[in-house]
């Protein structure tokens, strides 16, 4: 399950030395179905997937409230996260017939569209300047769609894929793992379910009551490695109030779990099929290595979720270099 565990993200980018690495834009390589074939070969795929169990390793039998290194670069990347948060705060939503899809999102993402660069700048130090416009494109990828507001998994894989980008040119380093997780992408998560509850955006995508959830897959991920050999809760635990609402707190899981009950009316089994089932499961690692495969077969390796995917020079779409 850890294929990708030891390949620390930074090293990936090595191969070229930085001063003669040219930065592109990004941009939609996977234009039909038979293009996934180059996606599951690519290198973009490879240190995706390995980014992602990197972090599930990480976090591991850990506490969202556990001590961990905080360094400079999170502390601005949490920054950034709270202007976006801010925004939503000074752009409330109009009044308007459709209840869904609230057009004042448009006016929030105009306003991330034409900042991007300047706070992926904040985030970024003076000597890797020519990486902005890059990451960038990942982070304005990462808040839903403008056009059609909405949000699903591929939205959520735009900002792994940035803090990827951050690993590989060096802004984030190995020890900056769990905070990568507890702290920046649990602030995401929070701004992105605020966004969702306050412009009551559509899921992307969504498989309804068969999907694991509208909006969300990777803290479930993450959220279950966390809870992998806890002294009493077990998978079962998920489905019952009490001890969702006293641990949520220290588990994203849990958070992930609370905020569906909070959105959604009537028994659980019925709006969260997909979860209840899990809560069958016998262990946390169990679920955790079964999430992981679904989250292999029901996004990275679905067409429309991938062909919204965007490669660059950071996450290129050439087939995986040996050595």
């Amino acid at each position: 399950m850890a294929e990708g565990e030891r390949q620390p993200p930074p090293d990936s980018s090595e191969e070229a030395p930085p001063a003669t690495q040219n930065f592109i834009i990004p941009k939609k390589e996977i234009h039909t179905v038979p293009d996934m074939g180059k996606w599951k070969r690519s290198q973009a795929y490879a240190d995706y997937i390995g980014f992602i169990l990197t972090l599930n390793e990480g976090v591991k039998g850990k506490k969202l409230t556990f001590e961990y290194r905080v360094s400079e670069a999170i502390e601005k990347l949490v920054a950034l996260l709270n202007t976006l948060d801010r925004w939503i705060d000074e752009t409330p939503p109009v009044d308007q017939p459709s209840r869904f899809g609230n057009k004042a999102y448009r006016t929030w993402y105009a306003k991330l569209d034409e900042e991007a660069e300047n706070l992926v700048a904040t985030v970024v130090p003076t000597h890797l300047a020519a990486a902005v416009p890059e990451v960038a494109v990942y982070l304005k990828e990462s808040v839903g769609n403008s056009t059609r507001i909405d949000y699903g998994t591929g939205h959520e894989a735009a900002f792994a894929a940035f803090l990827c980008c951050l690993c590989k040119i060096g802004v984030l380093r190995v020890d900056d793992q769990i905070a990568i997780v507890f702290k920046v992408f649990n602030r995401y998560l929070e701004v992105m379910r605020k966004l969702q509850k306050t412009y009551r955006m559509e899921p992307a995508g969504s498989q309804g009551v068969w999907g694991l959830d509208d909006f969300q897959f990777l803290p479930f991920i993450w959220g279950s490695s966390q809870l992998i050999d806890h002294p009493y809760l077990e998978p079962r635990h998920f489905v019952d109030e009490k001890a969702v609402n006293e641990n949520h707190k220290d588990y994203m899981f849990l958070e992930c779990i609370l905020f569906i009950t909070e959105m959604k009316t009537g028994p659980f089994a019925e709006h969260s099929n997909q979860l209840w089932n899990i809560s069958a499961v016998p262990s946390w690692s169990k679920v955790n290595q079964g999430l992981i495969r679904m989250y292999k077969a029901e996004c990275l390796e679905k067409f429309p979720v991938i062909q919204h995917f965007k490669f660059g020079s950071l996450l290129p779409i050439h087939p995986v270099t040996s050595g």
